[in-house]
């Protein structure tokens, strides 16, 4: 089943103001029959695309969800608000969709705490902060009183996690607005650095990264991963020897440049299944 629908996000109530296009939550989810089907429950991939805060890339999108969908488990990709919209109007989306997700979860045979985001470059910086920053008043302004948008894990795809030195300045820039901005004073870089944010209450996180990353640097899924490793959150952490930024699956499906295809590195979606499939065995 493919149901697009539109983001339903109480902005006001955190004092965000909404949007002129609604965010869209693309539904993608395997038919239940008894005849194929072994669990009664599947896990869940939200997919969020990368694009600097500036857009959502299509080479990110339902490409990625249909990876997860041909190995059985369900998927979903969001479309968020993206600049001029600021934090936390994205966050709160992203939130809300994981919230929508696990409220349809009996309808859909969808396992409840086996819900994971799945997000690229500043995609994997917006489903890091939801992991991270999932505790802040904000969301709860928003989405109400006892929801539940805690991610149960999340899959950082070369993403943009920190707003120090090794930041990507496009992505901050969309996040945060310009360097003279209020929403971009050194309290909200050292807010949206997620390095710093990771507590044990962060979701198991699974990362990859290239180590010739130009965009991007590789020292954003390090850190991430250190602050993981401090708190003692369960992680797995694959840095590829070549390859670029914005990679996608590796493969020509998502590449408009031979540069783009990269055999050695197309078991991330392997690796990552088998992620998603160890924590929704509770393994």
């Amino acid at each position: 089943m493919q149901n697009m629908i539109h983001v339903d996000v109480h902005y006001e109530r955190a004092g965000v103001r909404p949007p002129d296009t609604p965010a869209t939550l693309n539904l993608l989810l395997l038919p239940h029959l008894a005849e194929i089907t072994m669990n009664p429950e599947r896990p869940m991939v939200i997919v969020v695309p990368g694009g600097a805060y500036h857009y959502c890339s299509p080479r990110e999108g339902e490409a990625i969800a249909l990876k997860f969908l041909a190995e059985g488990i369900h998927a979903a990709v969001l479309r968020y608000s993206c600049a001029p919209c600021r934090y936390p109007t994205a966050a709160l989306e992203l939130a809300w969709a994981v919230q929508y997700c696990r409220e349809h979860a009996a309808e859909w045979h969808v396992k409840p705490d086996a819900i994971s985001v799945c997000g690229f470059s500043a995609g994997g910086h917006l489903a890091g902060t939801v992991g991270t920053l999932w505790e802040e008043p904000v969301f709860e302004q928003a989405l109400g009183d006892g929801a539940s948008w805690r991610p149960d894990s999340q899959i950082l795809c070369y993403p943009v996690l920190t707003m120090g030195p090794f930041t990507h300045e496009g992505s901050r820039y969309g996040l945060l607005g310009a360097a003279e901005e209020p929403d971009n004073r050194l309290d909200a870089l050292e807010k949206m650095s997620l390095e710093n944010r990771v507590s044990d209450r962060t979701p198991p996180t699974f990362l990859w990264h290239t180590q010739e990353d130009g965009a991007v640097p590789v020292e954003n899924s390090l850190m991430y991963a250190a602050a993981l490793r401090r708190h003692k959150v369960p992680f797995e952490l694959h840095i590829y020897e070549k390859g670029g930024h914005g990679i996608s699956t590796c493969q020509e499906i998502t590449s408009n440049e031979r540069a783009q295809v990269v055999e050695d590195n197309q078991g991330w979606v392997d690796l990552a299944v088998r992620f998603v499939r160890r924590h929704w065995r509770g393994e």
